[in-house]
């Protein structure tokens, strides 16, 4: 398998370059193909406002969005475990 570089922008889109890009096939939830700028690099939205997705159209600015990644919060521990003996 071949990896793919993607650089996540700070509180902006995930940016693949032009040259990566052009190895990449994107398809839709249906298998269509979707088409990729030629010669371009490609902004994918992560902030989920863009009105042209899965593409960034800047509307992360808008929203103000906060792409700070942090690890998930620990589950709370399960009412069926029995608690941990010391």
């Amino acid at each position: 398998m071949t990896s793919l570089p993607i650089k996540i922008k700070h509180n902006g889109p995930l940016f693949i370059t032009a040259e990566d890009a052009a190895a990449l096939v994107l398809t839709d939830h249906t298998g269509a193909l979707i088409q990729l700028p030629v010669g371009k690099g490609i902004a994918l939205c992560r902030c989920g406002a863009s009105k042209r997705k899965p593409f960034c159209d800047a509307s992360h600015k808008v929203i103000g969005f906060d792409g700070t990644c942090a690890p998930p919060p620990e589950p709370p521990p399960s009412a069926a475990e029995p608690p941990a003996s010391v």
